[in-house]
């Protein structure tokens, strides 16, 4: 961290703590405790021979190199050295991340604490860091337009998250990913700072993010800064929370599941508890005791400070109860949860439930490959796979916009090497076996095939190279591979080669002009059948046909809606008609910088596809310089989360949460159909209509794919009286093709996406279950303290049901059906939604005319969004791309 200079003034007499220890000579653990703080163990001629003055370290005494680049990072002088409390402090040291704490209100924000990981990461000793301010990382390649956003962050308050170079004790340079976070009091008043430092120089792109195409576009296909921002912000959440409430944090961490997700093994254990232990056997009509309401009171979500009252139990009987016959499993009883860190209101307050976007597909395909453009000079690498980098060694800065012939060394056959270029220049793949070399030196038999990639008009667009290191399996007589082995290994490097040609068509040519990028957010839109006579249709209508294009300047906004990590919402009327629209803008260059183009062209194609009463309609869409539009139906009633935040205790009624699920059930039925994996269902995304029904929007998320309609005509069972009402056959629709991209929200996430296996339809089941819980029951099942605890919860932890909320066992059934942990288990996997339609659960809902229904009585009735303006709106008119942006900013 880089923070303001300020003045300092010599008190160093002012700032001596005086002991005498019992035993003669200065004890050791004196001298590293004083050092810890930043002081000094000293004797004093004159005194007793047993007493020793424990004062400031004076800046000489720091190392010379610390005191060469860091001139201006002496440690305050005018002030007592910042101290933490102990119980700060062992909180603070049980954490992983690599950080330091600042008192912000003393003059240069000194820094109060290290971690362990700090001194380790950058050399310095404790002695050298505390009281001191983080300049001393500074150095002469460092970016001094970043070293100002930091001083402008810190000058105002407000957090900071960016790459710059940093330098070591030992002058080695670094790229440290920086988190900057304030810290404040009950006033608003900013007490301290936590800079969380992440070395990323092996994956980072460095300095190439700064290399653009002819095309103005950057070289690496990947934007790494947003990958690596992305997971910083939330290992900084549990930093944050540490500092504000050190009680709360355990002193014992589990550090079973580590931050690389990706080597977690998936596993296909029960979620449920062991029905064999005897705590879990329990009478099915006993309720646990009451759990303590002030202690379990708050269920925290990531949008408002909504609690829950778990240990509430004064909910009427539903028909599903009042019906129950069947005695209640063991396992599926519920059981009085006891207070844990998800149910801790310190642990994770007030955050937003965005969706996260961790990993495209090709991301994650955990082989050594490497793809270049040949529309380039020199054929140059345009992203590299974290495997590659392994084996060769080599950073990621050092490789991007190079050519793959680094790895070649003096014992590389250079025919074999001709025959590679031969390949390339004829546009066909090629397999060949040669030596390469790492970047320390050391050689390595790579088994070589390189791919040709084409776009979707047959021309040249990428070429594909993987490598397989054979080093372990040469034949000393043959220097080559055995037949065997190198059958068994073409056939692994062909297949990564098919799935990186799949995987990378997810993402826009890399090669596309700007303008083009966006080009289907210019398309017309034509009305789909059935809403195609209704006011807002026509009204648009009314303008096209006059040979207009809408634009922006033909919305009034009115008030603001929600808004994302890309974009936002707003209300709109269409211009001298009335009609409301919802409008979501989205930056360009937000998303160029978050690898989400592909993202939002995904959405624009889905919303043109769609025509559903539970799902919104398109009317058009068109870009600005800066930002592209959606103009979609407005929901008075708002997200179905705001509706759960308002009832008393922060969940429905079972016949409310009945009707909610089914009409969502419809929802991802027709969306399967059309061979779309939402991918991103929350309460957030689902809106309520003026009537009471919902509406399942945000498809930025989602997976499209083809989809293979099927007609099955169920078995008719043999020797018994056949019921034609019985055996109707089934439609089933589900998307046929799997992706792999890591993406959704951090609660409702499936098992199979954290693992990385491939992900197809059912992991929208999956969350279809997390849905139906936190409605029913306040809050999700498998929330931890952070990002991380959250996924080992969802691929270990057992499903419970508190017992404080009585819940009917068909509820309880379903969503345990739902949240089986493989698959191939989980209720949907099979025919679709025609096997959760057909749950006891759902008995009451006459599923031909659910949009019939009305919807159910709840504690606090659905609230309508008013048409009235906020009060800087008015008279606003969105004419032009600069407008849009104030507008946007201003409401």
């Amino acid at each position: 961290m880089a923070f303001p200079p300020a003045d300092s003034q010599a008190q160093a007499n002012s700032n001596e703590i005086h002991e005498e220890p019992g035993g003669a000579g200065i004890s050791q653990a004196l001298v590293q405790r004083a050092a810890e703080w930043g002081l000094v163990v000293k004797s004093e001629s004159g005194r007793d021979q047993n007493t020793v003055t424990v004062g400031l370290m004076s800046a000489g005494e720091g190392s010379a190199s610390s005191v060469e680049r860091g001139a201006e990072s002496t440690r305050t002088s005018g002030e007592s050295v910042p101290r933490v409390s102990q119980e700060l402090k062992d909180a603070l040291s049980t954490l992983q991340q690599t950080f330091v704490v600042s008192d912000a209100t003393r003059p240069d924000c000194p820094i109060m604490y290290a971690s362990a990981g700090f001194f380790g990461m950058t050399g310095y000793s404790a002695k050298e860091v505390i009281g001191r301010n983080c300049r001393f990382l500074q150095g002469p390649d460092t970016d001094k337009a970043e070293l100002a956003k930091i001083r402008e962050a810190v000058r105002t308050g407000k957090s900071y998250c960016g790459r710059l170079l940093n330098y070591k004790k030992d002058g080695t340079p670094f790229w440290n990913l920086l988190t900057v976070t304030p810290i404040r009091d009950d006033s608003g008043k900013v007490i301290k700072y936590i800079g969380m430092q992440v070395e990323v120089s092996k994956y980072t792109e460095g300095l190439n993010d700064k290399t653009l195409r002819p095309n103005a576009l950057p070289v690496s296909l990947i934007r790494y800064d947003a990958r690596q921002k992305e997971k910083a912000l939330s290992s900084m959440t549990e930093v944050v929370q540490t500092v504000k409430h050190p009680r709360a944090h355990p002193q014992a961490q589990d550090h079973e599941f580590t931050v690389k997700l990706d080597d977690q093994k998936f596993s296909v254990e029960s979620p449920l508890q062991n029905s064999a232990d005897p705590k879990y056997f329990k009478s099915p009509g006993r309720l646990t005791p009451l759990m303590d309401l002030k202690r379990n009171s708050s269920r925290i979500s990531r949008k408002s400070g909504r609690s829950s009252l778990m240990g509430f139990g004064g909910r009427k009987q539903s028909s599903v109860e009042r019906n129950e016959t069947a005695k209640e499993p063991e396992i599926l009883m519920t059981k009085d949860v006891e207070r844990t860190e998800s149910w801790e209101h310190t642990e994770r307050e007030k955050e937003i439930r965005q969706g996260i976007d961790l990993a495209t597909t090709l991301e994650r395909i955990e082989k050594n490959f490497v793809i270049t453009d040949p529309r380039l000079p020199d054929n140059p690498i345009i992203y590299a796979s974290d495997s590659f980098l392994e084996l060769t060694e080599y950073s990621r800065e050092e490789i991007l916009g190079r050519n793959c012939r680094f790895l070649q060394g003096p014992d590389t056959d250079q025919g074999t090497v001709a025959k590679i270029r031969d390949a390339i220049r004829e546009q066909r793949q090629i397999t060949v076996q040669l030596i390469n070399y790492t970047k320390s030196g050391k050689k390595f038999w790579n088994l070589f095939h390189l791919q040709p990639m084409r776009d979707q008009k047959g021309e040249l667009q990428y070429f594909i190279g993987v490598q397989l290191d054979g080093s372990d399996h040469v034949e000393p007589l043959r220097n080559r591979l055995s037949e065997k082995t190198e059958m068994q290994s073409t056939k692994i490097v062909k297949t990564t080669a098919e799935n990186v040609d799949e995987a990378v068509r997810e993402l826009p040519d890399a090669n596309l002009r700007p303008e083009d990028l966006w080009a289907i957010h210019s398309q017309p839109v034509y009305p789909r059948p059935h809403k195609k006579s209704n006011s807002s249709w026509l009204a648009i209508e009314k303008i096209t046909r006059q040979g207009e294009l809408i634009s922006l300047k033909h919305f009034r906004p009115i008030r603001p809606l929600g808004c994302g990590d890309t974009g936002s919402v707003h209300l709109v009327e269409l211009q001298g008609t009335g009609e409301l629209f919802a409008m979501k803008a989205m930056d360009k260059s937000v998303m160029l910088n978050r690898n989400k183009v592909h993202r939002a062209c995904i959405e624009r194609e889905i919303y043109s596809l769609l025509d559903h009463p539970f799902l919104p309609t398109l009317y058009t869409s068109f870009q600005t310089t800066t930002h592209v539009c959606l103009i979609t139906d407005f929901c008075p009633g708002g997200e179905l989360f705001a509706l759960l935040d308002r009832q008393p205790m922060k969940f429905l009624k079972e016949e409310a949460a009945r009707f909610y699920a089914a009409e969502v059930v419809i929802g991802l039925e027709y969306l399967h159909c059309l061979g779309i994996i939402y991918r991103d269902l929350k309460p957030e995304n689902i809106l309520l209509q003026k009537d009471g029904h919902v509406v399942l929007t945000d498809f930025d998320l989602s997976f499209l794919t083809s989809c293979k309609p099927q007609v099955i005509k169920p078995s008719l069972p043999s020797r018994r009286k056949r019921s034609r009402d019985n055996f109707h056959p089934i439609f089933f629709a589900e998307p046929s093709t799997q992706s792999n991209s890591f993406v959704g929200t951090e609660e409702y996430i499936a098992p199979e996406i954290i693992a990385g296996g491939g992900h197809s339809s059912a992991i929208d089941w999956w969350a279809l279950g997390i849905l139906l819980y936190e409605m029913l029951y306040g809050r999700t099942p498998f929330r931890g303290k952070n990002r991380q605890k959250t996924f080992s919860n969802i691929l270990h932890k057992d499903l419970t049901f508190p017992s404080s909320i009585p819940v009917s066992l068909a509820a309880r059934q379903l969503i345990h059906a739902l949240l089986q942990r493989h698959p191939a288990n989980r209720l949907g996997s099979n025919t679709g939604a025609n096997e959760i339609k057909q749950h006891p659960f759902f008995r009451d809902i006459n599923w031909p005319l659910i949009r019939c229904m009305a919807p159910p009585e709840l504690e606090v009735p659905l609230q309508l969004i008013g048409k009235e303006a906020e009060s800087n709106a008015n008279d606003i008119q969105m004419d032009d791309e600069e407008m849009l942006i104030q507008t946007l900013e201003g409401l």
